[in-house]
């Protein structure tokens, strides 16, 4: 199948795109570039020895996306392209809700127009707000405790109504978890621009001697160690879990948590790392981030049974290919 995926530049999309090719879709990549690099996508081609077509789009921009649309027959879209940092949401919420609303919507709208019925929308772990882990489902979708979880659920209930209404289109919606890692090659992983607003990379980067320390932001939580507790899923593993998504996808709304279904709290990423690469990566304890809670982990059988998807790497291999990756990772 041709494939457009949105984001596709980022972190999780590029190594999506290598699974796609890898089961045999082509790939048809829009990426405004805020948050990625062209680059990303050349050593995507290197890996797999693939071509990728690229446009530099905003998928908030309707008259470029029904653009790609009439060049291109497209047989499914993966929608990954969003503003994601939590923080961040919380600081400038309208910024937020109008780039990740305003994208779905379109996005949507021209896929009814173009016939294109696949659609796999990356979603979060966040919409479930306060509910208590393992969260599987079910739960019904709680005010989530930042903007950026409200954009997600907004999205949801967006493309829910949209299937109600158009009962051929087909999609998947995807709340995952906490990704890391990078690709075994060591040519693609999570760089984002400026100070890292996840966990992991800011870890490598410590480690690098880039920054200084590792900031853990909240050691008073009800954990086991005081500091938040995550269901970190190997970038990989959770690209394969896309693919599984598009190719299983039948008429219908369908909701797949991907994760480990285990949670493991920043101190114990922090000592797995160490383990993984023999190497001390300094920290200090700070005040909790705004929109955090204490512990999000996923139940995963759904997927497991219906998709015949699970995660494969343990904590220890996303450390150790994190690593592999900021070694090699030159601005």
């Amino acid at each position: 199948m041709n494939i457009l995926v949105t984001g596709g530049a980022g972190y999780i999309g590029s190594h999506t795109c290598i699974s796609l090719q890898m089961a045999g879709h082509s790939v048809i990549v829009v990426d405004n570039l805020c948050n990625s690099k062209v680059d990303t996508l050349n050593k995507v081609r290197q890996i797999t020895d693939k071509e990728i077509t690229f446009y530099q789009m905003d998928v908030t921009d309707e008259t470029a996306m029904e653009k790609i649309f009439s060049n291109h027959h497209i047989d499914g879209v993966i929608h990954f392209a969003g503003l994601k940092a939590v923080g961040e949401s919380v600081l400038e919420p309208s910024k937020y809700y109008y780039n990740n609303i305003v994208s779905t919507i379109i996005l949507a709208k021209v896929c009814l127009k173009y016939n294109v019925w696949r659609f796999v929308f990356s979603s979060s772990a966040t919409v479930y707000g306060d509910n208590e882990a393992p969260f599987n489902e079910n739960m019904p979708l709680l005010p989530t405790t930042n903007p950026y979880g409200e954009t997600k659920a907004m999205s949801e209930r967006i493309l829910t109504d949209i299937v109600k209404a158009n009962p051929a289109f087909s999609v998947s919606l995807l709340r995952y978890f906490n990704p890391v890692g990078a690709h075994e090659s060591g040519l693609i992983g999570e760089a984002p621009n400026g100070i890292p607003n996840n966990l992991m990379p800011y870890v490598t980067q410590v480690a690098k001697g880039k920054i200084e320390k590792l900031k853990v932001l909240g050691n008073d939580y009800s954990t086991v160690d005081g500091t938040g507790v995550r269901d970190y899923i190997h970038v990989m593993d959770l690209a394969e879990g896309h693919v599984a998504a598009l190719d299983n996808l039948t008429e219908g709304i369908h909701i797949y948590n991907l994760g480990t279904g285990q949670g493991t709290s920043v101190l114990e990423l922090v000592k797995a790392f160490e383990q993984a690469n023999d190497i001390v990566v300094p920290y200090e304890i700070g005040g909790r981030r705004p929109g955090d809670i204490a512990s999000c982990y996923a139940n995963t059988s759904k997927a497991k049974r219906e998709l015949g998807w699970t995660a494969k790497r343990n904590i220890i291999d996303m450390c150790r290919d994190a690593w592999r990756f900021e070694k090699n990772y030159k601005e």
